[in-house]
C-alpha cells in the first residue's frame, strides 16, 4: 500500500508534519480548538476521545477540523455487542473521521460491525491499554503476559478487517512482525524524555517509538500542558526529523 498522507511522498515522510496525534483532552470546545489551531501546522492528526464527544457531541469533529484539513483520530473505544456497534459506527461514519477506535477485546464479530459499517473510515482495534501494568492486567482475568495478550488480539482484529492496531510503544516491533506491512500501528503512552509518566503504564519516547514501527504516535499532556503547545508540538517533530524517514500508510477512503 503506498500512503498518501500530507508531507510524504511514496512513503517517505516529509518534515511536516510529523505522525503524531495530538490528544486534544481539553475541558471546553474552545481550549481543544485552541490546540488544534496552534498544533496543525506541525503534526498530521488531532485526537478527539471520550470528554469532548460526550459534552459537545457529534459537532465537536467539524468543530475541530475546520477548515485546517487536519486528520481527525475519533478516539470513542466503542465496546458492545456487535449489532450496537455497527448501529454505532453507522452513525460515527456520517463525520466522516479518519480513524474510530473499537476495543479488540469485543470480538471478531465487533471488530466486523464496525469496519462494515464505517466503510471510509479506517478502523483502529484497541488491544491492551497502556494504562495497564501487568499484574492489573491479570486482576481482570487475562491469563498471560501483556505481550502475549496484544498479540493474541492484533491478530483476531486484522483477520476481522482493522485497518489499524493501537498497542503500547513497547509491544509495536513485535505486532508489526504478527500483522505485517500494510495495518498501521498507533502507540500511546508516547512522552518525550523528562515528561512525566502521569497514568501511563508502558511508555516510550517518540524517537524510541518511530524506531520500533510505530506509524502515528499519540501524544497528550506533554504537548498540551505546555504553556506554548505548539512550540512543543514543533519540538516533537524536530526530534523525529533528525531519525531516518519512516514509512506511514495511508488512512481509508485515500487513494491506494
Amino acid at each position: 500500500m503506498t500512503p498518501d498522507l500530507p508531507g510524504t511522498i511514496e512513503g517517505v515522510a516529509l518534515s511536516n508534519p510529523a505522525p503524531v496525534a495530538v490528544a486534544l483532552d481539553a475541558p471546553d470546545l474552545e481550549t481543544a480548538a485552541r490546540w488544534a489551531g496552534l498544533v496543525t501546522p506541525h503534526v498530521s492528526t488531532v485526537k478527539i476521545g471520550l470528554e469532548l464527544y460526550l459534552r459537545y457531541g457529534p459537532n465537536v469533529v467539524a468543530s475541530i477540523k475546520g477548515a485546517s484539513g487536519v486528520r481527525v483520530f475519533l478516539d470513542l473505544k466503542l465496546y458492545d455487542i456487535p449489532a450496537t456497534v455497527a448501529a454505532a459506527a453507522r452513525t460515527v461514519a456520517r463525520l466522516h473521521p479518519d480513524l474510530l477506535t473499537v476495543h479488540a477485546s469485543g470480538g471478531a464479530d465487533v471488530i466486523r460491525a464496525a469496519a462494515e459499517n464505517a466503510p471510509g473510515t479506517k478502523i483502529a482495534a484497541v488491544t491492551v491499554l497502556t494504562s495497564l501494568s501487568e499484574d492489573q492486567l491479570a486482576q481482570t482475568g487475562v491469563t498471560g503476559s501483556v505481550h502475549d495478550a496484544v498479540l493474541r488480539l492484533s491478530a483476531l482484529a486484522v483477520d476481522a478487517g482493522a485497518r489499524a492496531i493501537v498497542c503500547s510503544p513497547r509491544e509495536v516491533s513485535a505486532v508489526r512482525a504478527e500483522v505485517g506491512p500494510g495495518i498501521m500501528l498507533i502507540t500511546p503512552g508516547v512522552r518525550p524524555a523528562g515528561s512525566a509518566a502521569h497514568d501511563q503504564a508502558r511508555v516510550a519516547t517518540p524517537e524510541e517509538a518511530v524506531k520500533a514501527g510505530s506509524d502515528l504516535l499519540v501524544i497528550g499532556r506533554p504537548i498540551t500542558g505546555a504553556p506554548d503547545p505548539g512550540a512543543a508540538a514543533a519540538t516533537v517533530a524536530a526530534s523525529l526529523r533528525r531519525l531516518t524517514p519512516t514509512r506511514h500508510l495511508a488512512f481509508a477512503g485515500e487513494p491506494p
